[in-house]
């Protein structure tokens, strides 16, 4: 038998334990043997007898009085190398393994193989063969193991030098046994694996809530891309109208030019006209008056006295002609045309005025939000419907509790939903009444005893009084001139351009808008309906759904 095949048959028969180092546990690497029989990694058993002041086996105990020259035993050395590479595979293998930090086994001296465990009692932490004692030997399977880690010092207590095994849910923090004997005896200590595990739950709900956010805000990036691209759309067909409205604008302005133009031409031509004629008639007359005067030369120098008095009758007067005195030519346009053509101008621009306003609401509707009434801001005196919708003025005043929200004076009510950002718009039903108020209020206002409605104390409204007079609540109020009396008030807010502006719905005209304010808080919708006055104000006003133009 070939020595290849006495090893190959003795490696079928040995096992690793045989061909293990007392001293680092591993597969020998250089094995020697000392004069007593024993085999050891070479470096092994030099470093053991350089940390020595004997030269003695680390087996039996046997002392040589001069220390033996090493050399590598070739026969052990190969039946110890199919184990060897068995091993190291299995350290690489364990190694190649992605998203784990290999930790090295401390035993280990010359190829350092991964640790598959640490001791917390040992302080070292072991490969697979290394590991053999503790699995073995009944005092070290009494250690504490746990996975491999590098910072093995991080787990024992710095105090008792013993194990991080319980954890403190008062000081919130990881003890020894020894530690619950101490400073933490009355404390509520319970094992690490336990409040691990607890954690590990409450991770759980963290990484949940961390998930949601993440679907959130994902959802939200949707929702600005949505608006990104509605906007872009709005904006082609706002675009696209706009052009439409100028460029009638200026085909009536141009238009409106032409005619007066041509009347202007018309208007000269006319002037020439008469002209001519006014010239062609003095012209006959300077020639009839030619004549005559000749005929008055030529009896001047007459002898014949007879016949000078006989025709002097008909040569007397001048000849009959047109008194010029007043007759004058004016090609210029007149001022009535002037102020006929611009009058005609200015009615075709308010007509795409309107239309211009017409596009302005119905691009603002877009922005409808559902506004209900909040009961718990109304005054006492004040009815509101079951849905929310309608509130009047009532003469009993009711029994409510008097919360910090509730208007205790004035017998106004805010909307149920407030609003910190973007566009809202919502339209109102005022019709048959003779006082109303209406606006947004910041979150912040005073409810309580009078009120002053204006920009600095937190309102923004328009109001009715008196029938007929309406105002912008601003600093200070701007008289209102409305060519009719609105009978459905659509109100606008943009949040982010401090913009608030009120419509007439029906005649699809603006009313106001209170511009460049600086909103830093709630904005909420404000109702007021003013007093009932015996029943002469006593129509509800009536949050109405809208209906898009």
């Amino acid at each position: 038998m070939s020595l290849v095949s006495a090893m190959a048959s003795s490696s079928s028969v040995l096992s690793e334990d045989q061909l293990q180092c007392s001293i680092c546990l591993d597969v020998f690497t250089d094995p020697v043997s000392t004069p007593c029989g024993h085999n050891f990694c070479m470096i092994c058993l030099t470093e053991f007898w350089d940390s020595s002041s004997h030269c003695q086996c680390p087996v039996c105990k046997e002392e040589f009085p001069k220390r033996p020259q090493l050399r590598v035993n070739t026969f052990i050395s190969e039946l110890a190398a199919p184990f060897k590479k068995a091993v190291q595979v299995k350290s690489s293998s364990a190694a190649e393994k992605p998203t784990q930090s290999v930790v090295l086994c401390d035993v280990c001296c010359e190829k350092k193989c991964a640790a598959v465990k640490s001791c917390l009692i040992c302080m070292t932490s072991y490969c697979k063969i290394h590991l053999e004692p503790h699995e073995r030997v009944s005092s070290l399977k009494k250690h504490k193991l746990m996975d491999p880690v590098e910072n093995l010092e991080d787990y024992i207590c710095l105090k008792h030098e013993r194990p991080l095994e319980l954890f403190c849910r008062d000081d919130q923090t990881c003890v020894c046994q020894f530690c619950t004997e101490g400073d933490h005896r009355t404390h509520n200590t319970v094992p690490i694996e336990e409040e691990s595990e607890e954690k590990k739950t409450e991770l759980g709900k963290t990484q949940a809530e961390v998930q949601q956010m993440i679907q959130e805000r994902l959802k939200k990036i949707e929702e600005i891309r949505h608006s990104v691209e509605l906007n872009k759309k709005n904006t082609e067909k706002e675009k696209a109208d706009s052009v439409k409205v100028f460029s009638a604008l200026m085909c009536c302005i141009e238009r409106s030019q032409a005619e007066l133009l041509m009347v202007m031409e018309e208007k000269q031509k006319a002037a020439e006209m008469q002209a001519e004629e006014f010239i062609k008639e003095l012209e006959q007359e300077i020639t009839e008056l030619k004549r005559r005067n000749t005929e008055l030369e030529q009896l001047s120098h007459t002898e014949d006295h007879l016949h000078l008095l006989q025709i002097y009758p008909s040569l007397c007067s001048p000849p009959h002609t047109r008194d010029w005195t007043d007759v004058t030519i004016n090609p210029h346009l007149s001022e009535e045309t002037l102020r006929r053509a611009l009058s005609q101008l200015q009615e075709t621009l308010s007509e795409e005025m309107q239309k211009v306003e017409e596009i302005k609401l119905k691009r603002i509707q877009q922005y409808a939000v559902d506004v209900t009434l909040d009961p718990d801001t109304a005054h006492p005196k004040l009815i509101l419907s079951d849905d929310g919708k309608q509130v009047k003025h009532g003469d009993k005043r009711q029994n409510l509790p008097d919360n910090p929200e509730r208007f205790d004076r004035c017998v106004c009510v805010l909307g149920k939903e407030g609003f910190s950002s973007g566009r809202f718009y919502y339209e109102v039903q005022v019709r048959g009444k003779t006082e109303w108020d209406l606006g947004v209020a910041r979150e912040s206002i005073n409810r309580k005893g009078e009120i002053t409605a204006s920009p600095k104390d937190g309102y923004w409204c328009v109001w009715l009084k008196n029938e007929t007079e309406y105002e912008a609540l601003d600093s200070p109020s701007v008289p209102l001139s409305l060519k009719q009396a609105p009978q459905k008030v659509g109100v606008f807010v943009d949040y982010e351009e401090g913009l608030i502006s009120f419509y007439d719905v029906d005649a699809k005209s603006h009313i106001y808008s209170f511009t460049d304010q600086n909103f830093t808080e709630k904005l909420y919708p404000f109702f007021c309906p003013s007093l009932n006055y015996g029943g002469k104000n006593s129509a509800p006003l009536i949050i109405c759904p809208v209906n898009k133009i």
